[in-house]
């Protein structure tokens, strides 16, 4: 496994550099030439990339040796699915309160939070406490929240609020950064390996390397967009709680009053449009069974003497080239339709994971073919984000998405859960060890999750065959990145 997770990650890399420039040739950039020339968009550009660069690599840096550092600390695996379900669990709990954290103390203020609770998750990291590492587990499930809403929220406060920037050139800044993510994740995982395993420093390393990057985010954050907001203006963010009033006056609508108008507007939309309720069934389906596989890779390729970085890299390697082929696909060569791309990714998926019901057999580990499966399945990823993220953008109202993914994450998480506590039921049953079969079950389930998204997807075509709003129009079926 040595040889071939290194050979694999060369090849990747030369692959999605082969097709960075073929999407390229065929897909010209899509940025507004009145955005790449203003000077004082591109500076607030940059402030922005570079504190969020900084805390989605600090966020990479933790991917490759999470599951490795508890078995390191000696913990069975139905005690390590207990902290990813804490994890999960967390990341449920506190969605309400990353939606309120910054109306209550201000976005710039929130991303600080963030850098301190991610650092506090780090160091949790250098105990071998099973209630501190629950602990670590729920700061983290606390931080990806605010990762995934709070940066984004400040860059299109101060976007459209408050320099009045063009709407069209928000799309600009995200797909630089989601094309910087790509890189950063590989790159991630190449350094996680270089501190774990070539310096010999542990599985803890990671953890520990990517307090100072926080620290860097945070002092950026504290600078640099506190000395923007200064020259902006509207430096406090609360000023979005003001509402206009029939008779000219002002009133304060509470941060929980907004959470709870959306989220009922969001579950009415939901049940109101068969499409949103498929596509919602279609992400629950889908990225429930990713969480499990976060759980799954590594004990499965780890006894083998997989280098977990190497691995992790090869993963998000396969990942990027997907995302470059979904561009290929959808461009003015082929013209292929998004709904297509996203049927492709589902069965891609399923069928990784039926490989790996058969090359995780007890008693007879294939590690190859399940190396090649996480690969396939990391590029039927690749393929399905961008594409279900158009498809979300077609059919659910601007106004009332963040409502509706609300609820998608909430069947979403609560899969994966019942997942995790499945195999941790199962596993403690059997006596845990390499060779139970809770792993080849969990594969199995898994494979049947997707044969359901995958009739969801196809109902969700037949029922829009003819609608507008689930085809491409233009030249390119990129969604919104975020």
């Amino acid at each position: 496994m040595l040889v071939t997770a290194y050979l694999s990650i060369i090849f990747l890399l030369f692959l999605c550099v082969g097709l960075e420039l073929t999407a390229r040739r065929l897909t010209p950039p899509q940025s507004t030439p009145t955005a790449v020339a203003n000077p004082a968009f591109r500076r607030f550009q940059s402030i922005f990339l570079r504190a969020y660069l900084l805390a989605l690599w600090a966020d990479w840096l933790q991917g490759p040796y999470l599951y490795k550092l508890y078995r390191h600390y000696s913990f069975l695996e139905s005690q390590i699915a207990i902290l990813y379900v804490c994890g999960l669990t967390s990341c449920v709990l506190f969605a309400p309160v990353s939606g309120w954290l910054p109306q209550a103390l201000g976005r710039r203020q929130t991303c600080l939070v963030f850098c301190l609770s991610y650092s506090a998750c780090c160091l949790t990291k250098l105990s071998r406490d099973y209630f501190v590492l629950i602990v670590g587990r729920v700061l983290g499930g606390l931080s990806t929240s605010l990762l995934a809403t709070t940066f984004e929220a400040w860059y299109v406060h101060r976007h459209i609020d408050v320099h009045d920037f063009p709407k069209e050139w928000i799309p600009s800044t995200f797909t630089k950064a989601a094309t910087w993510n790509h890189g950063l994740a590989v790159g991630a995982g190449l350094v996680a390996n270089l501190l774990a395993e070539w310096l010999h420093l542990g599985p803890v390393a990671p953890f520990l390397l990517a307090v100072p990057f926080l620290a860097c985010c945070g002092w950026v954050v504290l600078t640099e967009w506190g000395k923007e907001e200064a020259e902006g203006g509207l430096e406090g963010d609360k000023q979005t709680l003001l509402l206009g009033t029939p008779n000219g006056g002002v009133t304060r609508l509470s941060a929980k009053a907004r959470f709870s108008r959306s989220c009922h507007e969001g579950l009415r939309c939901l049940l109101s449009d068969r499409r949103v309720m498929l596509l919602g069934g279609v992400q629950a389906l889908f990225e429930s069974v990713l969480y499990i596989f976060v759980f799954l890779w590594t004990p499965v390729l780890d006894p083998h003497g997989s280098p977990l970085g190497i691995v992790f890299s090869c993963l998000m390697a396969a990942s990027m080239a997907g995302s470059l082929l979904y561009r290929l696909a959808t461009s003015t060569r082929y013209r292929l339709q998004p709904g297509h791309v996203l049927c492709l990714a589902v069965l891609m998926a399923f069928f990784s994971f039926f490989m790996l019901t058969f090359s995780t057999a007890p008693g007879q580990p294939r590690p190859h073919e399940s190396f090649l499966a996480f690969l396939l399945l990391e590029l039927a990823c690749g393929l399905y984000f961008p594409a279900v993220s158009f498809l979300q953008g077609r059919v659910i109202p601007e106004e009332k998405r963040a409502g509706v993914l609300a609820w998608f994450r909430l069947p979403l998480h609560l899969l994966a859960c019942l997942g995790l506590l499945a195999l941790h039921g199962e596993v403690s049953g059997t006596g845990g060890g390499e060779g139970g079969s809770g792993t080849r079950h969990m594969f199995a389930g898994c494979a049947v999750m997707m044969m359901a998204a995958l009739m969801a997807v196809v109902s969700l075509f037949t029922l829009g065959r003819n609608d507008t709003d689930l085809r491409l129009e233009g030249t390119r079926g990129e969604g919104e990145m975020y």
